[in-house]
Parts: C-alpha cells; structure tokens; sequence
C-alpha cells in the first residue's frame, strides 16, 4: 500500500506466520511421561506443544533474529491485523508497537492464540498477500 513501507521483507513475514499457525495448530501435551515411540503413537505426539518444541523454537529465532524496526513492523502488523488501527494510521501503530516494547515481540507471537490470524490480515491490508509466499514454496 502506498505510504507503508516495511523494513522487515515479505518472506520473513510469512515465515514467522507460518510457524506460527503450525504452533498454534498444536495440543496442549496430553502424556508428558510417554514412553512410546512414534510408532507405536501414530506420530501424534508431532501435533503437540511440549517443551522444547522445534517449531516454537523456530519461531521465537525467527522474531528474535529481526532487527528493531523489524520487530516494531512485526508488531504493528499485528496491531492492524487485529483491528486496533487502519493503515492510514501506520505511523501510530508504530508507535504503539513501541510502546509494547520489541522485548516482547517473540512472546506475543509465540504466545497470542490469534497471532498468526492478525499478522495475515495485517499483512493482507498492505496488500501482501500470503498465497504469494506459499506458492512459490
């Protein structure tokens, strides 16, 4: 959208709203002391979020690795996304993203159960659209 100009890039954005609908497609763990293997489970502990989990952890590297301005995009992205503010208002997301801290940036993405739904529909109001990144994959 014109007058919006992101510093954190199209593919790192879908990135981290990848990883974040997989993580919030997750379980909570239902059998912490398993003994099973995948086998025997049917690989359904795969669809659990148990500590130490790949891709938690790949997205909280993911928004750590963004610089500042990145994490401040990332965070006003949801900000828009989630209906706090209209892309005329960019700037004052950016602002509020600020106020929210980057420090804080890896927590709501891992940790807001809607993350990966506002980021898209942020995302989607500056005219990016995630199909784009998928299809390329």
């Amino acid at each position: 959208m014109a007058g919006v100009e992101l510093t954190l890039s199209r593919e790192r954005a879908f990135f981290i709203l990848e990883r974040a609908r997989e993580l919030e497609a997750k379980t909570p763990q239902t059998d912490p002391a398993s003994a099973s293997n995948p086998t025997d489970d049917k690989g359904v502990d795969i669809l659990e979020d148990t500590p130490g989990d790949a891709t938690r952890a790949e997205l909280l590297a993911a928004v750590r690795g963004l610089n500042v301005d990145e994490q401040l995009d990332l965070i006003a992205l949801t900000l828009l996304g989630r209906g706090d503010y209209e892309v005329s208002e960019w700037s004052e997301a950016r602002r509020a993203a600020a106020d929210v801290g980057v420090s804080r940036a890896p927590g709501l993405m891992a940790g807001s159960p809607l993350a990966s739904d506002y980021l898209a529909e942020g995302l989607s109001q500056l005219g990016y659209d995630p199909a784009e990144f998928t299809d390329r994959r």
